[in-house]
């Protein structure tokens, strides 16, 4: 030890480091809502998902201040989740919840209790300090909804982009597997502010497909078809799905070709390119860790 400046005893760096509270980090799988939210990430004086379940944590641990939340991706506004992966870190010796035993399930039924029916955490788990949801991603997956019909349908209004024009299937599928490979995807990203405009913004896409969905249920909907569209990728820039469903859809419409999408990935040039699609048909579905290689097909 020695003297402080005040007189005191002044404690040592290790001294510090050791009266520290000891923490634990968590993985947690986790569903959601976009629509009444301002996207994933934190904003000051509107409501976001980080938002939220920061709150209810420091409600719930009595915690000083919202734990830093770091998510597998980022989603914009009125965009819906059934697989991401957030990660955080908390105190290693959790309070009593409610009176049930201090354990992963206890803390996902009391968030549940004050997040639900908006967000919803499907899985919680310990892990080890070096895993980070965002930078131990190997890989991630989107699906987004076009509901194609002559008019809209109520029950998959606020999950399913309504096209009102008939959509080419076969063009539709032919350029979804154009996009698979690695490219540089400047044409379908929104660039990062201060981002030089010659920086390529390279991803791999790993898979790319669109198909109809054929169910009991969605036949009793009427005339008209889903189509799914779903996209994996070791990563994604912003606005990326959206843009490509977009692109997709034109070439279905007939105001665009296959080639069209081609040269717009080789252009690196977002002149020409179709505005990105409506974000509450999409969904962030899946994120994989490690040597996992994919999912397997859930529901709609």
């Amino acid at each position: 030890m020695s003297a402080s400046p005040r007189g005191g005893v002044a404690r040592t760096e290790l001294e510090l480091v050791d009266s520290a509270p000891a923490i634990q980090r968590w993985k947690f799988l986790v569903a959601y809502d976009g629509s009444p939210f301002h996207g994933f990430a934190l904003q000051p004086q509107v409501p976001t998902v980080a938002g939220a379940i920061g709150d209810a944590l420091v409600r719930l641990l009595r915690l000083p201040s919202p734990p830093v939340i770091t998510c597998a991706g980022r989603t914009d506004a009125g965009v819906h989740a059934i697989g991401q992966v957030i990660s955080v870190d908390l105190p290693a010796a959790l309070p009593e919840i409610r009176g049930e035993a201090r354990s992963a399930e206890s803390l996902v039924n009391a968030l549940n209790r004050n997040l639900a029916p908006a967000i919803v955490l499907r899985h919680a788990e310990p892990v080890s300090q070096d895993f980070n949801a965002r930078f131990s991603a190997t890989w991630r997956r989107y699906r987004y909804l076009i509901w194609n019909a002559p008019s809209a349908d109520p029950l998959l209004a606020p999950i399913a982009w309504h096209v009102d024009r008939a959509l080419d299937e076969r063009s539709m599928t032919q350029a979804a597997g154009s996009l698979i490979g690695r490219h540089d995807f400047r044409a379908f990203c929104r660039r990062p502010q201060g981002a030089d405009a010659s920086e390529p913004i390279t991803r791999e896409v790993r898979s790319a497909s669109l198909r109809l969905v054929e169910d009991d249920h969605i036949a009793d909907l009427g005339a008209g078809r889903l189509f799914r569209f779903e996209i994996q990728a070791n990563a994604f820039c912003h606005q990326m799905v959206r843009s490509l469903v977009a692109q997709v859809v034109d070439v279905g419409l007939g105001r665009s070709t296959i080639a069209d999408l081609v040269g717009l990935l080789r252009s690196s040039s977002r002149q020409g390119a179709a505005q990105p699609a409506p974000p509450h048909g999409l969904l962030f579905l899946a994120v994989g860790y490690g040597s996992d290689s994919g999912v397997a097909e859930q529901g709609l």
